[in-house]
Protein backbone atom coordinates (compact mmCIF):
# COMPACT_ATOMS: atom_id res chain seq x y z
CA UNK A 1 0.00 0.00 0.00
CA UNK A 2 1.52 3.23 -0.77
CA UNK A 3 0.55 6.29 1.35
CA UNK A 4 -0.05 9.60 0.28
CA UNK A 5 0.05 12.91 2.39
CA UNK A 6 -1.97 15.46 0.01
CA UNK A 7 -1.75 14.90 -3.54
CA UNK A 8 2.31 15.42 -4.27
CA UNK A 9 3.03 11.53 -4.43
CA UNK A 10 -0.42 10.69 -5.87
CA UNK A 11 0.15 10.66 -9.76
CA UNK A 12 -0.39 8.12 -12.38
CA UNK A 13 -2.89 5.98 -10.95
CA UNK A 14 -4.67 3.41 -12.81
CA UNK A 15 -8.60 3.73 -12.58
CA UNK A 16 -9.02 4.98 -9.27
CA UNK A 17 -11.69 3.41 -7.53
CA UNK A 18 -12.56 5.68 -4.42
CA UNK A 19 -13.94 5.87 -1.11
CA UNK A 20 -13.95 8.56 1.14
CA UNK A 21 -14.66 8.65 5.51
CA UNK A 22 -12.76 8.53 8.51
CA UNK A 23 -12.58 4.94 8.71
CA UNK A 24 -11.71 4.86 12.77
CA UNK A 25 -11.78 1.46 14.06
CA UNK A 26 -11.90 -0.08 10.34
CA UNK A 27 -14.88 -2.26 11.47
CA UNK A 28 -16.18 -4.86 9.51
CA UNK A 29 -18.28 -2.06 7.80
CA UNK A 30 -15.28 -0.58 6.98
CA UNK A 31 -13.90 -3.59 5.81
CA UNK A 32 -16.84 -4.27 3.60
CA UNK A 33 -16.43 -0.99 1.75
CA UNK A 34 -12.65 -1.93 1.22
CA UNK A 35 -13.74 -4.94 -0.51
CA UNK A 36 -16.11 -3.90 -2.53
CA UNK A 37 -13.86 -0.79 -3.94
CA UNK A 38 -11.31 -3.24 -4.43
CA UNK A 39 -13.59 -6.19 -6.62
CA UNK A 40 -14.78 -2.75 -8.47
CA UNK A 41 -10.78 -2.18 -9.11
CA UNK A 42 -9.94 -5.61 -10.02
CA UNK A 43 -12.98 -5.68 -12.65
CA UNK A 44 -11.92 -2.25 -14.09
CA UNK A 45 -8.25 -3.07 -14.38
CA UNK A 46 -7.82 -0.03 -11.36
CA UNK A 47 -6.40 0.44 -8.06
CA UNK A 48 -8.49 0.84 -4.87
CA UNK A 49 -7.88 4.21 -3.07
CA UNK A 50 -9.23 5.36 0.35
CA UNK A 51 -9.40 9.41 0.71
CA UNK A 52 -9.08 10.07 4.63
CA UNK A 53 -9.14 12.89 6.98
CA UNK A 54 -6.40 13.72 10.11
CA UNK A 55 -7.20 15.39 12.47
CA UNK A 56 -10.54 13.59 13.00
CA UNK A 57 -13.29 16.51 11.05
CA UNK A 58 -15.11 16.95 14.67
CA UNK A 59 -11.86 18.49 16.28
CA UNK A 60 -11.96 20.69 13.78
CA UNK A 61 -15.55 21.52 12.74
CA UNK A 62 -16.89 21.43 16.59
CA UNK A 63 -13.85 22.40 18.18
CA UNK A 64 -13.64 19.15 20.18
CA UNK A 65 -10.16 18.71 21.30
CA UNK A 66 -11.57 15.98 23.77
CA UNK A 67 -12.40 13.10 20.80
CA UNK A 68 -10.41 9.96 21.46
CA UNK A 69 -9.69 7.79 18.64
CA UNK A 70 -9.76 4.39 18.15
CA UNK A 71 -7.23 3.83 16.51
CA UNK A 72 -4.26 6.64 15.64
CA UNK A 73 -2.90 7.51 11.89
CA UNK A 74 -0.16 4.66 12.04
CA UNK A 75 -2.50 2.42 13.90
CA UNK A 76 -4.74 2.76 10.93
CA UNK A 77 -2.45 2.51 8.39
CA UNK A 78 -1.05 -0.48 9.05
CA UNK A 79 -4.76 -2.28 9.75
CA UNK A 80 -5.07 -0.90 5.54
CA UNK A 81 -2.21 -1.91 4.17
CA UNK A 82 -3.10 -5.79 5.91
CA UNK A 83 -6.38 -5.41 4.03
CA UNK A 84 -5.14 -4.88 0.79
CA UNK A 85 -6.06 -1.65 -0.08
CA UNK A 86 -3.71 0.13 -2.98
CA UNK A 87 -3.52 3.83 -1.92
CA UNK A 88 -3.90 6.17 1.19
CA UNK A 89 -4.60 9.45 1.01
CA UNK A 90 -3.92 11.39 4.23
CA UNK A 91 -5.79 14.98 3.55
CA UNK A 92 -5.21 17.42 6.11
CA UNK A 93 -8.88 18.68 7.17
CA UNK A 94 -8.69 22.68 8.04
CA UNK A 95 -11.75 24.78 8.84
CA UNK A 96 -10.65 26.36 5.06
CA UNK A 97 -11.47 22.96 3.59
CA UNK A 98 -14.60 22.36 5.59
CA UNK A 99 -15.65 25.35 4.16
CA UNK A 100 -15.46 23.99 -0.08
CA UNK A 101 -18.84 23.88 -1.37
CA UNK A 102 -19.68 20.28 -2.29
CA UNK A 103 -19.14 21.34 -6.23
CA UNK A 104 -15.46 22.25 -5.34
CA UNK A 105 -15.07 19.08 -3.09
CA UNK A 106 -16.12 17.07 -6.43
CA UNK A 107 -14.45 19.21 -8.70
CA UNK A 108 -10.95 19.62 -6.99
CA UNK A 109 -10.80 16.47 -4.80
CA UNK A 110 -13.19 13.85 -6.71
CA UNK A 111 -12.37 14.82 -10.59
CA UNK A 112 -8.87 17.20 -10.65
CA UNK A 113 -6.93 15.52 -7.43
CA UNK A 114 -8.05 11.98 -7.07
CA UNK A 115 -9.03 11.85 -10.67
CA UNK A 116 -11.85 9.36 -9.68
CA UNK A 117 -13.11 6.48 -12.15
CA UNK A 118 -15.53 4.79 -9.67
CA UNK A 119 -16.55 6.54 -6.53
CA UNK A 120 -18.20 4.37 -3.54
CA UNK A 121 -20.27 5.60 -0.88
CA UNK A 122 -22.85 5.08 1.84
CA UNK A 123 -26.59 6.35 1.11
CA UNK A 124 -25.82 8.54 4.54
CA UNK A 125 -22.28 10.01 3.25
CA UNK A 126 -22.17 13.85 3.63
CA UNK A 127 -19.48 16.54 2.38
CA UNK A 128 -19.13 19.98 1.47
CA UNK A 129 -20.02 23.11 3.63
CA UNK A 130 -22.63 22.24 5.76
CA UNK A 131 -22.97 18.84 4.77
CA UNK A 132 -24.68 20.06 1.74
CA UNK A 133 -23.31 17.12 -0.43
CA UNK A 134 -24.48 13.44 -0.22
CA UNK A 135 -25.59 10.74 -2.95
CA UNK A 136 -28.55 12.40 -4.55
CA UNK A 137 -26.83 15.44 -5.00
CA UNK A 138 -24.13 12.85 -6.65
CA UNK A 139 -26.80 11.24 -8.38
CA UNK A 140 -28.20 14.29 -9.68
CA UNK A 141 -25.18 15.12 -11.62
CA UNK A 142 -23.83 11.89 -12.82
CA UNK A 143 -24.31 12.26 -16.03
CA UNK A 144 -22.07 15.62 -15.92
CA UNK A 145 -19.17 14.03 -13.74
CA UNK A 146 -16.67 11.73 -15.34
CA UNK A 147 -16.87 9.08 -12.94
CA UNK A 148 -18.90 6.25 -11.96
CA UNK A 149 -20.97 6.29 -9.00
CA UNK A 150 -21.82 3.10 -6.87
CA UNK A 151 -24.15 3.68 -3.96
CA UNK A 152 -23.90 1.31 -0.47
CA UNK A 153 -27.44 0.81 0.12
CA UNK A 154 -28.79 1.24 4.04
CA UNK A 155 -29.43 -2.09 4.09
CA UNK A 156 -26.13 -3.43 3.10
CA UNK A 157 -24.59 -1.00 6.23
CA UNK A 158 -27.83 -2.28 8.44
CA UNK A 159 -26.91 -5.96 7.63
CA UNK A 160 -23.39 -5.68 9.35
CA UNK A 161 -24.57 -3.16 12.87
CA UNK A 162 -21.49 -2.03 13.15
CA UNK A 163 -20.35 1.82 13.67
CA UNK A 164 -17.20 3.52 14.65
CA UNK A 165 -19.47 4.66 17.74
CA UNK A 166 -20.55 0.99 19.00
CA UNK A 167 -16.39 0.43 18.56
CA UNK A 168 -16.02 3.28 20.94
CA UNK A 169 -18.39 2.67 23.21
CA UNK A 170 -17.56 -1.42 23.64
CA UNK A 171 -13.74 -0.15 24.46
CA UNK A 172 -15.08 2.77 26.59
CA UNK A 173 -16.94 0.39 28.84
CA UNK A 174 -14.90 -2.47 29.08
CA UNK A 175 -16.04 -4.51 26.73
CA UNK A 176 -12.98 -5.32 24.91
CA UNK A 177 -13.39 -8.53 23.82
CA UNK A 178 -16.19 -7.55 21.46
CA UNK A 179 -13.93 -5.51 19.64
CA UNK A 180 -12.43 -8.50 17.88
CA UNK A 181 -16.05 -9.77 16.72
CA UNK A 182 -16.63 -6.41 15.34
CA UNK A 183 -13.38 -5.42 13.74
CA UNK A 184 -11.87 -9.07 13.40
CA UNK A 185 -8.96 -7.58 15.28
CA UNK A 186 -7.86 -7.22 18.82
CA UNK A 187 -7.88 -3.38 20.48
CA UNK A 188 -4.47 -2.48 20.83
CA UNK A 189 -2.30 0.49 21.48
CA UNK A 190 1.31 1.50 20.94
CA UNK A 191 3.73 2.99 24.34
CA UNK A 192 6.84 3.53 26.15
CA UNK A 193 7.92 1.56 28.94
CA UNK A 194 8.81 4.37 31.57
CA UNK A 195 9.78 4.13 34.97
CA UNK A 196 7.03 3.68 37.95
CA UNK A 197 7.11 3.67 41.82
CA UNK A 198 8.68 0.06 42.15
CA UNK A 199 6.20 -0.66 44.27
CA UNK A 200 4.84 -4.02 41.75
CA UNK A 201 8.73 -5.51 42.35
CA UNK A 202 8.70 -5.11 46.01
CA UNK A 203 5.18 -7.60 45.98
CA UNK A 204 6.92 -9.96 43.73
CA UNK A 205 5.14 -8.81 40.56
CA UNK A 206 7.25 -6.56 38.45
CA UNK A 207 5.33 -4.15 36.22
CA UNK A 208 6.16 -1.80 33.15
CA UNK A 209 4.91 0.83 33.25
CA UNK A 210 3.28 2.53 29.55
CA UNK A 211 3.17 6.14 28.37
CA UNK A 212 1.17 6.13 25.41
CA UNK A 213 2.60 7.19 22.13
CA UNK A 214 -0.43 9.23 21.67
CA UNK A 215 -2.72 11.71 23.90
CA UNK A 216 -5.56 11.12 21.41
CA UNK A 217 -6.13 7.36 21.58
CA UNK A 218 -8.81 6.40 23.69
CA UNK A 219 -8.42 4.25 26.86
CA UNK A 220 -10.53 1.36 27.73
CA UNK A 221 -12.14 1.60 31.69
CA UNK A 222 -10.14 1.06 34.39
CA UNK A 223 -9.27 -2.43 35.60
CA UNK A 224 -8.03 -5.40 35.15
CA UNK A 225 -7.07 -7.20 31.43
CA UNK A 226 -5.39 -10.11 29.77
CA UNK A 227 -3.24 -8.98 27.14
CA UNK A 228 -0.61 -9.97 24.57
CA UNK A 229 2.85 -7.74 23.96
CA UNK A 230 5.51 -7.49 21.15
CA UNK A 231 8.53 -5.91 21.71
CA UNK A 232 10.71 -5.74 19.02
CA UNK A 233 9.55 -9.44 16.80
CA UNK A 234 8.58 -11.43 20.26
CA UNK A 235 5.50 -11.72 22.17
CA UNK A 236 4.97 -11.94 25.63
CA UNK A 237 1.69 -12.98 27.42
CA UNK A 238 0.37 -10.81 30.51
CA UNK A 239 -1.38 -8.95 32.72
CA UNK A 240 -2.84 -4.95 32.81
CA UNK A 241 -3.90 -2.98 34.93
CA UNK A 242 -5.59 0.80 34.17
CA UNK A 243 -6.32 3.02 36.92
CA UNK A 244 -5.33 4.47 40.06
CA UNK A 245 -3.73 1.87 41.83
CA UNK A 246 -5.74 3.00 44.91
CA UNK A 247 -4.31 0.43 47.61
CA UNK A 248 -0.68 1.71 47.19
CA UNK A 249 -0.87 5.17 45.59
CA UNK A 250 -2.72 7.53 46.71
CA UNK A 251 -1.61 10.42 43.86
CA UNK A 252 -4.80 9.74 42.20
CA UNK A 253 -2.49 9.64 38.82
CA UNK A 254 -4.22 7.14 36.30
CA UNK A 255 -1.62 4.61 35.24
CA UNK A 256 -1.25 1.33 32.70
CA UNK A 257 0.95 -1.18 34.44
CA UNK A 258 1.80 -4.62 32.44
CA UNK A 259 3.55 -7.27 34.07
CA UNK A 260 4.67 -10.18 31.78
CA UNK A 261 4.79 -13.90 32.68
CA UNK A 262 7.77 -15.08 32.71
CA UNK A 263 9.87 -12.45 31.76
CA UNK A 264 12.76 -10.58 33.86
CA UNK A 265 14.90 -8.75 31.49
CA UNK A 266 15.16 -4.98 31.96
CA UNK A 267 12.47 -3.50 29.48
CA UNK A 268 12.58 0.53 30.26
CA UNK A 269 12.37 2.63 26.95
CA UNK A 270 11.72 -0.11 24.78
CA UNK A 271 8.38 0.25 22.56
CA UNK A 272 5.76 -1.69 23.62
CA UNK A 273 2.65 -2.95 21.31
CA UNK A 274 -0.08 -4.39 23.58
CA UNK A 275 -2.97 -6.04 21.90
CA UNK A 276 -5.94 -6.09 25.19
CA UNK A 277 -7.99 -9.72 24.88
CA UNK A 278 -10.22 -9.54 27.54
CA UNK A 279 -11.59 -7.64 30.63
CA UNK A 280 -10.80 -10.07 33.71
CA UNK A 281 -12.39 -7.25 36.62
CA UNK A 282 -12.85 -3.58 37.85
CA UNK A 283 -9.66 -1.93 39.63
CA UNK A 284 -10.24 -2.57 43.68
CA UNK A 285 -8.67 -1.25 46.53
CA UNK A 286 -7.91 -3.86 49.56
CA UNK A 287 -7.25 -3.47 53.04
CA UNK A 288 -3.76 -4.91 52.74
CA UNK A 289 -1.05 -5.98 50.58
CA UNK A 290 -1.42 -9.61 51.36
CA UNK A 291 -4.82 -8.94 50.01
CA UNK A 292 -3.72 -7.66 46.89
CA UNK A 293 -1.07 -9.87 46.09
CA UNK A 294 -3.38 -13.01 46.98
CA UNK A 295 -6.17 -10.99 43.81
CA UNK A 296 -2.62 -10.53 42.01
CA UNK A 297 -1.94 -14.60 41.92
CA UNK A 298 -5.82 -15.20 41.08
CA UNK A 299 -5.71 -12.70 38.33
CA UNK A 300 -2.59 -14.04 36.92
CA UNK A 301 -4.25 -17.49 36.65
CA UNK A 302 -7.15 -16.10 34.96
CA UNK A 303 -5.52 -14.24 32.29
CA UNK A 304 -3.44 -17.54 31.48
CA UNK A 305 -6.67 -19.00 30.84
CA UNK A 306 -7.89 -16.85 28.57
CA UNK A 307 -4.88 -16.34 26.55
CA UNK A 308 -4.21 -20.16 26.35
CA UNK A 309 -4.95 -20.57 22.84
CA UNK A 310 -3.00 -17.52 21.61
Amino acid sequence: MKVHYGFESYKNIKNPVVTVGTFDGVHYGHQKIIQRIQNIAKKNNGESVLLTFDPHPRKILQNDQSIKLIHTINEKINILEDLGLDHLVIYHFTKEFSKYSAKRYIDELLIQELGTHTLVIGYDHHFGNDREGNIDLLKKHEKSNPFHLEEIKAHEIDEIKISSTKVRSAIEKGNIHLIIDYCGHYYEFYGKVVHGNGIGKTIGTPTANIQLNSNEKIIPLDGVYAVVCQIKDSYFKGIMNIGLKPTVDESQKRTIEIHLFNYEKDIYGQDLRTKVIERIRDELKFSNLDDLKSQILKDNEKAKKILGSL
